[in-house]
């Protein structure tokens, strides 16, 4: 199964399972931090967050694709 864009809301949920705790929102982007990452998560308050923000956001804390699919369907 491929990773396909979906609402900043879903994004929210999975990103708060994988260990993400909210810290600001900037303009119309929302700021995260993980306990591994070097650089914060930004997830953007899009009704279809692109893939490429998605797969950049995974990058950052380490989340594999199985992972994040496992996530994306308990949510």
């Amino acid at each position: 199964m491929n990773i396909k864009s979906t609402s900043y809301q879903i994004q929210v949920k999975i990103f708060e399972m994988a260990g993400c705790v909210f810290v600001r929102t900037r303009g119309d982007h929302l700021i995260y931090r993980h306990p591994g990452a070097i650089r914060p998560v930004i997830i953007p308050m899009y009704r279809e967050v692109p893939v490429f923000v998605i797969k950049n956001n995974m990058k950052v804390i380490g989340l594999s694709r199985e992972r994040y699919l496992e996530l994306l369907q308990s949510v």
